[in-house]
């Protein structure tokens, strides 16, 4: 994406901007995904853009969604600045959503996108 065009941004409420602006996290058990098992698309809060697939939602127990894959160029990586996390953020906004891990050999992927709810929107799939 040239810097022509950036993508609309939805506005945010305050605890929305701590998270998905300054890199907060929600407390665990309380997001609205936690424990969500409806069938469509989790979408960026900030841009709309599309992120995880419901089939890809496994969970965890950690007290936040987790996601074993994200759609295709979704999803950028980025170093935690303490060097032992990797922060997940939108590829099209640059929003945070959470932090990857892997090696935990919870899924056949071997992969855990951590990621907070107030960061995400649904679309169910008709």
């Amino acid at each position: 994406m040239s810097d022509k065009q950036k993508p609309t941004l939805n506005s945010l409420t305050p605890d929305e901007q701590r998270v998905i602006l300054h890199k907060g996290t929600e407390y665990p058990f309380t997001g609205e995904f936690n424990d969500f098992n409806e069938n469509g698309t989790f979408i960026c809060k900030q841009c709309d853009a599309p992120l995880y697939r419901s089939t890809d939602k496994f969970s965890a127990g950690c007290g936040w969604p987790s996601f074993d894959d994200e759609i295709e160029g979704a999803v950028t990586r980025v170093p935690d600045a303490d060097g032992r996390r990797t922060e997940i953020v939108c590829t099209q906004c640059g929003g945070h959503l959470g932090h990857v891990f892997e090696g935990e050999e919870i899924t056949p992927k071997n992969t855990r996108h951590c990621v907070n709810s107030i960061s995400l929107k649904f679309i169910k799939k008709g």
